[in-house]
């Protein structure tokens, strides 16, 4: 059983599968063969929809109506990852007719979208049918296509929004340094505290000799007016 993957027609990075030919009335290329659909969690499918909205959006040119992409393209990308994809299993195979429905367009619109989402490499479809008796015997019936969602990866003229960068290893975790206690108590100076809360900061730390220093000269001040 083929997968969705191998039996769409070639594109950068995925394999040609092989075409079948009906005798019947139905499109050339076509496949009576079953389709592995391949799933997609959501998350995944929602994070396509929103870089291919980016796409567009950076593709804007002034007085243009919409980028690479188009106004009409995306609301059938819409339709397909919001209305029609099973994530679970990654189905993905509705009519025009169904596309349209629930893009709230016109046929004609969901196949312009569509070929311009498969030329810009974010979709691709397998044209299938299947086998119908009939009293004359069996006929092949078109049905409809089964889509795949590719990866950014394979969008043309796609160029992904620079990541923000990494914190330094040093720092992942690391709780912001607080203000040293010859700082603190000179806030707290400012603020019009307590002299002995100032001694009491700038004693705190041992290392401090300025800090240090200052806490003594403060001691002698406070020894001096208490005789």
């Amino acid at each position: 059983m083929p997968t969705l993957a191998f039996a769409l027609p070639t594109l950068p990075g995925l394999p040609s599968g092989p075409k079948t030919y009906a005798a019947g009335p139905v499109w050339s290329g076509s496949t009576a063969k079953e389709v592995q659909f391949q799933p997609m969690p959501k998350k995944q499918a929602v994070k396509l929809w929103h870089r291919a909205r980016d796409f567009d959006r950076r593709t804007s040119k002034p007085g243009c109506h919409g980028g690479a992409v188009g106004h009409a393209a995306l609301q059938v990308l819409h339709a397909l990852i919001f209305d029609r994809l099973n994530f679970a299993s990654g189905r993905l195979d509705p009519s025009h007719a169904d596309i349209a429905r629930q893009a709230n367009v016109c046929e004609r619109t969901v196949r312009n979208g569509l070929n311009r989402l498969r030329d810009l490499g974010i979709l691709n479809w397998v044209k299938r049918c299947r086998q119908v008796q009939q009293a004359s015997g069996f006929i092949m019936e078109q049905i409809s296509n089964a889509y795949a969602l590719l990866p950014t990866s394979q969008w043309r003229g796609y160029r992904p929004s620079p990541e923000p960068g990494a914190p330094w290893p040093d720092t992942w975790g690391a709780t912001p340094s607080l203000p040293s206690q010859l700082d603190q108590a000179a806030e707290e100076t400012r603020r019009g505290g307590d002299p002995r809360t100032v001694l009491a900061m700038l004693e705190a730390d041992a290392t401090d000799e300025l800090a240090a220093t200052l806490a003594r000269l403060g001691r002698s001040m406070q020894r001096g007016n208490l005789q």
